[in-house]
């Protein structure tokens, strides 16, 4: 972005009127505040939350914020993959169009091994997992928006500058060998960005006007620091972490700027990836085109990825 032009700021969301949006983690931090502003422009939004109480909190907060909104709490656990089955079969039945879907709910970096309902390790199985399932469930919902709309639909990924430091290990990607909380996490957020470029290849080679973009938030204040999972020095640490964070690089309101980017703007490319542009990518509200580490843009890897998350999930993707 050139000196003489403007910030991209969440005033430029055009209007969101006649869309439905799905949010994923939208209780709280980034999902909160993108449905949050998505609801202002018009849009009717469903805040898709695992945790039913937390949900009606962020629901009524929502609406405390922004009255007169469209939006609703619908009850999804990305950690079960019968619980997204359920999901979007109720939601097919409905016979609506969804124009956008942020995948956005994630588990960072549990201090101790977890598995899902289905036993895969929790941050690969919620962040990588549940999100292809999910995706690849509603695409019917989405093809039916592309059908009555002359917009094409949006499937945004979020992803996470620490892809940068992620491997993927084929031969141990639900770390039953070997655990490291962070590995865990930097694999699963490197898995996320390779499948949306892959979900782009895709539905380019099918001539699909849907949509799949990523984006990150740089560093922000989420509850992905608030874990109840870690001991109280570890809490402690991460709380002042999460304020220090506050003060010097991403709110979560800041943080939310990238997926509002990718979900909107007339800009956003097709297998685009977004994020700020101050220090690192970690801070300033400034959206612009984030930076790929080489193992991401690995397109052989990637349908391999694409093929195992077929075989776990059963889920056949079909674009």
């Amino acid at each position: 972005m050139s000196k003489t032009q403007k910030s991209w700021t969440a005033a430029d969301i055009p209007s969101q009127e006649g869309k439905r949006i799905l949010i994923t983690g939208a209780n709280s931090g980034i999902g909160y505040h993108a449905a949050l502003k998505l609801a202002r422009k018009g849009a009717v939004v469903m805040l898709a939350c695992r945790d039913r109480q937390r949900g009606e909190l962020a629901l009524d907060r929502l609406h405390t914020e922004a009255p007169s909104t469209h939006t609703e709490l619908v009850i999804l656990d990305l950690a079960s993959l019968s619980s997204i089955r359920e999901f979007a079969a109720q939601e097919l039945a409905k016979n609506r169009p969804l124009h956008v879907l942020v995948n956005n709910a994630g588990v960072m970096a549990p201090p101790i091994r977890k598995e899902t309902t289905e036993g895969f390790e929790l941050q690969f199985g919620t962040n990588v997992l549940g999100h292809f399932a999910l995706t690849s469930l509603l695409m019917p919902a989405l093809d039916r928006a592309a059908a009555e709309s002359d917009e094409r639909p949006r499937i945004v990924t979020v992803a996470s500058i620490a892809h940068k430091r992620g491997q993927l290990n084929f031969d141990d990607l639900q770390s039953t060998r070997s655990y490291s909380p962070m590995k865990a996490y930097q694999q699963s957020k490197l898995a996320n960005l390779m499948l949306a470029f892959e979900l782009d290849r895709r539905l380019r080679s099918e001539s699909s006007p849907v949509m799949s973009i990523a984006a990150h938030p740089g560093v922000a204040n989420t509850n992905l620091f608030k874990s109840d999972d870690h001991a109280p020095v570890e809490k402690a640490l991460r709380n002042v972490a999460a304020h220090a964070i506050d003060i010097f690089l991403n709110t979560d309101a800041e943080g939310a700027l990238p997926t509002l980017y990718a979900a909107t703007a007339a800009t956003a490319e097709s297998g685009g990836y977004y994020g700020p542009q101050g220090f690192q990518e970690m801070r300033g509200d400034e959206v612009g085109v984030a930076k790929v580490a080489s193992q991401a843009r690995d397109a052989k890897a990637a349908a391999k990825l694409w093929q195992v998350c077929e075989e776990l999930t059963g889920v056949p993707f079909v674009v």
